[in-house]
């Protein structure tokens, strides 16, 4: 059963300037988001995009706004490339049990994420 969907779009040229400024990165970035997101050569932008518009997306899809750290909600990628969350502390307490889904893709100076949670079971009627 879907209990929430967020979504949520950044702007990759505002993404472009924090780039530059650690304490940016250190307030809303683990260190491993921020050595991916250097990883990323070129698409460093609009990666940085891409994952904090996931981070809100999350906020949106719990229903409670962004009421915990934005770094407790580290933005993790398969072996395939496939985005997914990796949570701490409060979103990690509220989603206990639960399915978190991530979609993030960019386009024409955008980033944007969906967060789609998923939990309990299917009434039949």
């Amino acid at each position: 059963m879907i209990l929430g969907i967020g979504l949520d779009v950044c702007e990759i040229a505002r993404m472009e300037k924090n780039l530059e400024d650690e304490r940016f990165l250190r307030r809303f970035f683990t260190e491993a988001e921020g050595a991916y997101v250097r990883s990323r050569g070129k698409g460093a932008a609009q990666t940085l995009a891409g994952m904090f518009a996931a981070k809100e997306a999350l906020g949106k899809a719990l229903g409670g706004g962004l009421d915990f750290e934005l770094r407790e909600a580290e933005i993790v990628h398969d072996e395939n490339g496939c985005p997914g969350y990796a949570l701490t502390g409060v979103p990690a307490e509220r989603t206990r049990g639960e399915r978190l889904l991530l979609s993030i893709t960019h386009d024409g100076g955008v980033a944007a994420a969906m967060c789609v949670r998923e939990g309990g079971s299917v009434k039949n009627f």
